[in-house]
């Protein structure tokens, strides 16, 4: 960090080096560096900071480290161990290249008045290359770090503020400079003594630490969240930030928890479910904790982003499966049940970020989100919709509508409690269909009187969710010219007769060889989906579609052949749907598609969907004979494939995404949007 002129508060004289440390919430070295001579640009300051307080710059050399004054200790405290000085415009360039390029560099302004926080904010936050408030930049990363020290060695020493002179010359080096909002927290740098007073009472009008927890949480969540939860569980994300914990140990926490609360349940007894209603709720404080402690101490981490994401789907679908347990345990049979309610809100999540995607002017866009711009491109829908947004109440009930994750675990958690499994995923089935008509007919409404076209990007991004394997790959030059002569309705209207009709098909006809041939429709009417650009109002509804007709078909086929194989055909869904999880969010996360090899080895949707539906027509040799549910011949043989497959796929796709996530260049993109999860 260089930090230029002098300091108004700051003790005069020269002292001990503070140790070089890490920089707690970004794991890297940091470095400040600070002025012993003013430059001239700060010599021209009003002679009046003399009076206020300004002491005389410190006498030294190079690299002289002043004793630590408010701003040092700020600097400290915020993880920068080591305060250097420079005493010209041409020392500060020299002292910005020679620095260590794994070190987060830093340039303030001496005269800084503000609170810590906002300049923990702008220096210390991990997800961005550069960040900065007035009178402070920061850096890290080789791009970034290059552009800053070319700005450093532009600078004509004449600039009235050399920290924004530095941020406006890296924007325009093409490094996005964040600058995150303060509110009511202060950063300035006062050029004359009223303007110092004026800083230091508006610093000391603030409570930074009640600011500090409030921003520690989302500021758009969910009813049972916002009023239940979060008013105690930032003191909780506070206490571990004070001990030393983080982030990524309040989510294993929570993980634990939850496969806890999976495990009572499993007990099937009332006390077990009890517990079980308890725990799933102190897991859902946890969930909200571990968001809140990152933001409060900025320790965003990429593995962080991973965890949280994945952990919530391992901890819900894990409960459905520890009521399913229960009810066998007591002579009734609800994996159907279990597994169509993950299948449900797979489904649901799949509308959100499929629209997500196509939309992604709006929703990876905040400079153009609620802007002018926005609002005279935007769908009737979605301006009703902004509209509504201003009237109190109606934003609360329909956060509630739509049964997030804190009013759905409240939901779960009561009925286990008071209830009996059937009767818990019943309720929940019926409630998560009714939210998912609802989001669904309003991204539905927004998309069909959507005025600007979907770009190419968007496109790119639907078909990679859609998971189209090597089959669909094979037959896409062959169907290209069909496909696009189809309507603009055509993509989903097909995608939604295939994805419905081959469970159908399935159910009735499971383990024969006309079933076979369904599957063998199927690809050939998902192949001619995906051999089209996905540009059309609806296209984005594709994905979600193939996401039901893929897992449908694996529950119908062991509701048609061997109710027994139910929770294998659980588990054979949940892998697969942790690969559609992580596809979503690479992609929100920036990093791109899985990699094509992995598309391939795991089948893509399309080939599963032909693969688990020949061998189940393999191993009944085409003929199933018993009842419905109970078709003897054949029915370990069933059940050993689903294990073997669910197994194999869950070994791949999991071991992947670990190595691209610990050890590849992801990015870490926490979930700050609120949406529905």
């Amino acid at each position: 960090m260089i930090v230029t002129g002098s300091e108004p508060s700051a003790v005069p004289g020269a002292g001990d080096p503070l140790p070089l440390s890490t920089s707690g919430g970004y794991g890297t070295a940091a470095t400040a560096t600070v002025t012993t001579v003013p430059i001239p640009a700060q010599a021209d300051r009003s002679p009046d900071l003399a009076a206020a307080g300004t002491p005389a710059p410190p006498a030294g050399g190079r690299g002289a480290v002043t004793a630590p004054g408010p701003l040092a200790a700020d600097l400290a405290a915020i993880g920068f161990g080591r305060i250097l000085h420079a005493r010209d415009a041409a020392e500060l360039a020299g002292l910005l290249a020679a620095a260590d390029p794994a070190e987060r560099i830093a340039v303030i302004d001496a005269g800084f008045v503000g609170h810590r926080h906002a300049l923990r904010l702008a220096l210390t936050d991990p997800r961005f290359a550069a960040g900065a408030v007035p009178g402070a930049v920061a850096v890290h990363g080789p791009a970034a770090r290059e552009a800053l020290v070319a700005a450093a060695h532009g600078l004509t020493g004449h600039e009235p503020n050399l920290p924004d002179a530095l941020a406006g010359a890296v924007q325009r080096g093409g490094v996005p400079v964040q600058r995150p909002e303060l509110g009511t927290l202060v950063a300035t740098v006062p050029a004359t003594a009223d303007e110092l007073a004026a800083a230091r009472a508006a610093v000391a009008e603030v409570d930074e630490e009640a600011v500090r927890l409030r921003r520690a949480v989302k500021a758009r969540d969910g009813f049972f969240t916002t009023y239940c939860v979060s008013p105690y569980s930032r003191y909780i994300a506070r206490w571990c930030a004070r001990r030393g914990f983080t982030p990524n140990q309040v989510t294993t926490a929570s993980l634990v928890t939850a496969l806890a609360a999976a495990a009572s349940a499993a007990t099937a007894t009332r006390p077990g479910f009890v517990a079980a209603g308890l725990l799933l709720i102190l897991s859902f404080v946890l969930d909200c904790t571990d968001g809140q402690l990152a933001r409060y101490s900025l320790q965003y981490s990429t593995v962080g982003a991973w965890l949280d994401a994945t952990f919530d789907r391992a901890k819900e679908y894990s409960f459905y499966a520890g009521l399913a347990i229960a009810a066998t345990r007591t002579g009734d049979h609800v994996w159907a049940l279990a597994l169509a309610a993950m299948v449900l809100m797979t489904f649901r999540h799949s509308v959100d970020f499929a629209f997500m995607a196509a939309d992604q002017e709006t929703a990876r866009n905040p400079a153009t989100a609620g802007s002018k711009v926005q609002a005279a491109n935007a769908s009737p829908t979605a301006q009703l919709s902004n509209r509504l947004d201003r009237v109190g109440w109606t934003v609360w009930a329909r956060r509630i509508i739509v049964l997030p994750i804190g009013e759905r675990w409240a939901l779960i958690a009561l009925l286990t409690a008071l209830t009996t499994p059937r009767t818990t995923l019943t309720v929940l089935l019926i409630g998560c269909a009714l939210a998912c008509c609802y989001t669904t007919a309003g991204r539905v409404l927004r998309s069909v009187n959507r005025r600007r076209p979907r770009t190419d990007q968007a496109a790119r991004e639907v078909a990679v969710l859609a998971d189209g394997g090597p089959l669909a790959e094979l037959l896409a030059p062959v169907l290209r010219p069909v496909a696009r002569r189809l309507p603009g309705l055509a993509v989903p209207v097909v995608a939604a007769l295939a994805s419905a009709g081959l469970p159908v098909a399935v159910h009735a006809l499971g383990g024969t060889w006309a079933a076979v041939g369904a599957a063998a429709g199927y690809v050939l009417l998902s192949s001619l989906v995906l051999a089209r650009k996905l540009t059309g109002p609806l296209d984005w509804l594709a994905p979600a579609f193939f996401r039901a007709g893929e897992y449908l078909t694996v529950l119908a086929l062991a509701l048609r052949l061997d109710t027994a194989s139910l929770p294998a055909a659980f588990g054979l869904v949940a892998a697969v749907a942790y690969h559609h999880y992580d596809t979503v969010y690479r992609l929100r996360g920036g990093t791109g598609a899985p990699a094509r090899w992995l598309v391939r080895a795991t089948g893509g949707q399309e080939g599963r969907a032909l693969l688990v539906t020949l061998f189940a027509a393999l191993v009944y040799g085409g003929a199933p004979i018993g009842s419905v549910g109970h078709e003897g011949p054949g029915a370990a043989a069933l059940q050993g494939g689903l294990v073997a497959l669910a197994a194999v796929l869950a070994l791949v796709v999991v071991a992947e995404s670990i190595h691209f996530w610990v050890f590849g260049d992801a990015t870490a993109e926490h979930d700050e949007s609120g949406d529905t999860a």
